[in-house]
C-alpha cells in the first residue's frame, strides 16, 4: 500500500498551535510499522502529484485545506476507491475576522467532501469517549468507552448517512468569554441535545472517509509566568486507545 501524509499548519511552515513535527513523526512511525510506502507534504498544493498512486490519504493539519480544484481531484479519487483518514484540525480550514476579537470558521467545498465542519472547542479538558459499532474493524480491541485529555471538538455533521463511531456528551459549550472561535448556532449537537460526534465513517462512491476529531498536541510555548519551562502537551498520542485507533485505521485502509 502507498499512502500520502499531509501534516502542516498555516502560514506554510507554521505549527499553527500544534506540534506538527511530533505528530508527523508518530504517524510516520506507525505507517512504517504497517509496511506502508509513504510520501509526505505540508499542505495540499501538490496533492495531484501524489494522490493518483496512493490508496490512502492521511491528514493532520491546522489551516491547510484543498482548494476547489484540489477538492474536485480528491472527490474523484474517493469515488474511485480511495480512503481518506483525516485527523483533528482537518475539519477546520479558513477562519475569518468578525466584529469582535474572535474569528469564525467558514464552510468550504472540502467540508462537504470530508463530511463535517469545525465550530469550536473548549479549553483542554478530560472527557469520556463512547465507542459505537464495536464490531467494525475500525473499533477492534477498543473498550466501550475510555477517558482522554484533549481538545473536545464541536463538529457539525454534514452527511446524515455517515456512521458515528465515537461520541461524547457535552450539552453546552463551556468555553469562557474570549476563548476559541465564534459561531452562529451550535449545530454540532445531535437530536438528544447532549451528544456530539467525535469520529465517523462516510462512504463516497467506492471510497471512504474516516475522521477522528481527537489528537491535539503542542510543543512547549516557552517559559511559564513563574519562569519555569511550560510543558509540552501530547495528550491522546500517549494513550493506548488512540494508538489502537490509528493502527486500526491503517489496517482497515489496507
Amino acid at each position: 500500500m502507498r499512502a500520502h501524509l499531509i501534516t502542516g499548519g498555516f502560514p506554510p511552515g507554521s505549527p499553527a498551535g500544534h506540534d506538527m513535527d511530533y505528530a508527523r513523526l508518530r504517524l510516520l512511525e506507525l505507517l512504517h510499522e504497517h509496511g506502508v510506502n509513504t510520501t509526505v507534504a505540508g499542505d495540499f498544493s501538490d496533492v495531484d502529484k501524489w494522490l493518483g498512486e496512493s490508496q490512502l490519504l492521511l491528514t493532520y493539519v491546522a489551516g491547510p485545506f484543498p482548494d476547489s480544484e484540489q477538492n474536485a481531484l480528491l472527490e474523484a479519487w474517493l469515488e474511485n476507491g480511495g480512503r481518506w483518514v483525516a485527523l483533528h484540525g482537518t475539519s477546520g480550514g479558513k477562519a475569518i475576522r468578525t466584529d469582535g476579537p474572535l474569528r469564525k470558521f467558514v464552510k468550504l467545498p472540502h467540508h462537504q467532501t470530508l463530511g463535517s465542519f469545525f465550530l469550536n472547542h473548549p479549553p483542554l479538558r478530560k472527557f469520556k469517549v463512547d465507542v459505537h459499532e464495536g464490531r467494525h474493524p475500525l473499533m477492534k480491541n477498543l473498550p466501550t468507552s475510555f477517558e482522554v485529555e484533549d481538545e473536545l471538538y464541536m463538529i457539525e455533521m454534514m452527511d446524515e448517512n455517515a456512521t458515528p463511531l465515537l461520541t461524547t456528551e457535552l450539552p453546552e459549550d463551556p468555553s469562557p468569554p474570549g476563548f476559541g472561535y465564534v459561531y452562529d448556532e451550535d449545530t454540532s449537537l445531535l437530536g438528544d441535545g447532549k451528544t456530539r460526534v467525535l469520529g465517523y465513517l462516510r462512504e463516497v462512491g467506492k471510497g471512504t472517509v474516516v475522521y477522528w476529531a481527537l489528537g491535539h498536541c503542542h510543543s512547549s510555548p516557552g517559559p511559564a509566568h513563574d519562569g519555569s519551562a511550560a510543558p509540552a502537551f501530547q495528550g491522546v498520542w500517549e494513550s493506548s486507545e488512540f494508538r489502537q485507533l490509528l493502527s486500526n485505521s491503517l489496517t482497515w485502509a489496507g
